[in-house]
């Protein structure tokens, strides 16, 4: 590995189990980009809250044995360690998010620790982990004692989302992940007018400062717009292999995204790349793969 191997990536939110019909699944979004980032050889540390119980034990255990860094997992004997069920029919996916969990409640004080000693780079945050106002809090105060640059990655999970929260993320991002579904509800939501998504884009950049916004198109690809105007694209996937589940690739568009960001890569490099590990992930079941090996073909190309 290079030196950016000792870049450090702070990911606050959810770490959770998605409950699919015939198994379970660590995950979350955070947990699933530290996951991939930690593949690629940054320093990604997870600031989040688990239960204390046979699911929090699972997670711990994964992440020592993948040699991650778990001092910021915080510990809570009241809550339960976070839930999804996943529905799945045919290609699509719906998630049942269980409320009152244990990422709800992520302290502060030790937030705030965590992030003073590691000094990161880049802060990752997203939607549904502001939904109470104790985490919430606690990312507030990460952003306001931080120097680091905020990559918001926008997962609306209905109802776990507000006008308020969306708006109050993006005046505090610097970059922006989002599919185009996503990007039509939240021009909807702050009345954002244009004749099509790329308009709706430079608005949302002009309103709110962004750098960049990467979108997310599934199927047909993904694109990305900067505060110049510049716009990138690319088209669906070549290499794309059969379709397992398309859970989690999003997050590995993310992960990619940051490590672009943090190699400084340009978007020309850094789209493609993002949109063909995402559709990699597609082929497998569940968010991240099984084994270390589903990484190393990109890490040679990339030169990692």
């Amino acid at each position: 590995m290079t030196a950016i191997s000792a870049k450090t990536v702070l990911l606050f939110g959810e770490v959770l189990v998605d409950i699919f019909n015939d198994r379970k699944v660590l995950g979350g979004a955070p947990f699933n980009v530290a996951r991939h980032l930690h593949a690629f050889g940054l320093h990604p540390v997870l600031l989040t809250r688990i239960g204390d119980d046979d699911l929090s034990h699972q997670l711990l255990s994964l992440i020592n044995s993948l040699g991650m860094d778990d001092r910021g997992i915080q510990r809570d004997a009241l809550h339960p360690t976070g839930q999804v069920l996943v529905h799945l029919a045919e290609s699509e996916h719906r998630f049942e998010i269980l409320p009152e969990q244990a990422y709800d409640y992520i302290h502060a004080g030790m937030a705030h620790m965590v992030s003073s000693v590691v000094r990161p780079q880049l802060l990752y945050f997203g939607t549904l982990a502001q939904r109470h106002a104790i985490s919430a809090q606690a990312l507030a105060m990460l952003m306001q004692s931080s120097q680091a640059a905020h990559f918001l990655d926008i997962n609306l999970r209905s109802p776990w989302y507000d006008r308020f929260t969306i708006e109050h993320s993006l005046k505090r991002a610097n970059r922006v992940k989002i599919n185009h579904e996503e990007l039509e509800i939240v021009a909807d939501m702050l009345q954002i007018a244009g004749k099509d998504s790329m308009q709706k884009a430079a608005v949302l950049i002009k309103r709110f400062t962004l750098d960049s916004l990467w979108v997310t198109c599934g199927e047909n690809g993904a694109w990305q717009l900067d505060s110049g105007g510049n716009l990138t694209t690319v088209a669906e996937c070549s290499s794309l292999q059969a379709l397992q589940d398309t859970v989690g690739a999003g997050d590995g568009f993310a992960a990619v995204c940051i490590l672009g960001l943090l190699r400084c890569w340009p978007a020309t490099i850094t789209l493609p790349r993002a949109n063909a590990f995402a559709a990699a992930l597609c082929s497998i079941r569940g968010a991240i793969p099984d084994s270390a090996e589903f990484y190393q073909p990109f890490a040679i190309d990339w030169k990692l």
